[in-house]
């Protein structure tokens, strides 16, 4: 009942769309980038914004973000005042995107604009969250494929909240799902879970991936790593539990081995077994006590960033684009006009 009154007073609304794109050192695709969107967007509605967040770029990003600013009023940037990453120049995005409908996409081109109208029909059908799904990876190499489907299948078993499988960022949302994503103000973010876990009516839009349009990725196998990390540590205390089980378990095996021994000790007089056996035995259980150490830090860790309460980020210049006219500031249900931390859809 609630999803049928939203479509009807969104539909009743001026379509205002938002495009968020974060960027790290990628002048050589922004333009061909934003050539591709403005074509997409411009044959939706003249009511848009494209908000492009450079996270601390080395290169030209922040030079071709303003040219682009220059030649197009539906263009705004925001430059952030070091790299903090990509999930949180995403966050500043979100942040300041004024559309009623909400779009993420990455700067690299993988991710089609094209796509865009098939995501706005499902939020026009109801849809808060309209995610797209890969069904095929171009230009990635087999090991970072299997990789990556290992760590969904893994994060989907030990995980409360269930995040989709083969799906990155690039999504459209809907004005009280952005509001939502607002509210979470952790400083350790893993946004594919926390796109998931605001909940609401969700739907998947299938898609070719393309390979990088040009430059290199920023993304090596450790940082992967330490991604995974992230994401399994940020959406389930599992480790911690296994770790725990692990404990129990050598503790079981070592009690029933001591009792073997003293067993033949006293039975057949051999004596207890020498130098080999012992190290081995030490060494096992010293790297068992490890892992359990380095889990409960990379948790504690966590908990110490977060009671720091630093800002999650700091703005060093904010260029609104003009063109945007949103009316629909409140959004089309009631519930999302109690959320004082929306910003207002008018910036001057």
């Amino acid at each position: 009942m609630k999803t049928s009154k939203y479509v009807v007073e969104r539909e009743q609304s001026p379509l205002c769309i938002s495009v968020v794109v974060p960027a790290y050192n990628e002048e050589e695709v922004l333009p061909e980038l934003h050539r591709r969107l403005q074509a997409v967007l411009s044959q939706l509605t003249t009511n848009y914004e494209i908000v492009y967040v450079n996270d601390g770029s080395r290169d030209r990003t922040l030079e071709i973000m303003r040219e682009l600013k220059e030649a197009d009023s539906h263009v705004g940037y925001v430059n952030l005042s070091r790299n903090f990453g990509k999930e949180i120049a995403m966050t500043a995005g979100l942040d300041l995107a004024r559309g009623d409908a909400v779009v993420v996409i990455d700067a690299d081109l993988q991710d089609p604009p094209e796509l865009i109208p098939k995501l706005l029909e499902g939020w026009n059908a109801g849809f808060d969250v309209v995610y797209a799904r890969r069904v095929s990876r171009a230009g990635e190499t087999w090991l970072k494929k299997a990789t990556a489907r290992a760590f969904y299948r893994i994060i989907q078993r030990i995980g409360p909240v269930s995040i989709p499988e083969d799906v990155g960022d690039f999504r459209l949302m809907s004005r009280r799902a952005v509001d939502a994503l607002k509210q979470i103000r952790e400083r350790h973010r893993f946004m594919k879970g926390l796109f998931a876990w605001i909940g609401f009516p969700q739907k998947a839009i299938d898609y070719q991936r393309d390979a990088r349009f040009a430059g290199v990725t920023k993304w090596n196998y450790w940082k992967l790593w330490n991604f995974a990390i992230e994401g399994i540590t940020s959406f389930s205390i599992a480790p911690l539990k296994i770790s725990t089980y692990a404990g129990l378990l050598v503790a079981a095996l070592a009690f029933i081995y001591a009792m073997w021994v003293i067993y033949k000790t006293l039975i057949f007089g051999d004596p207890v077994q020498g130098y080999p056996s012992l190290m081995v035995v030490v060494l096992f259980l010293g790297g068992v006590q490890l892992v359990g150490i380095g889990l409960l830090g990379e948790y504690l860790g966590r908990m110490f960033v977060e009671t720091k309460y630093r800002p999650l980020y700091l703005l060093d210049e904010v260029v609104p684009a003009p063109a945007l006219i949103c009316t629909n500031q409140k959004g089309p249900i009631k519930t999302v006009e109690a959320n004082a931390s929306a910003l207002p859809c008018d910036i001057s």
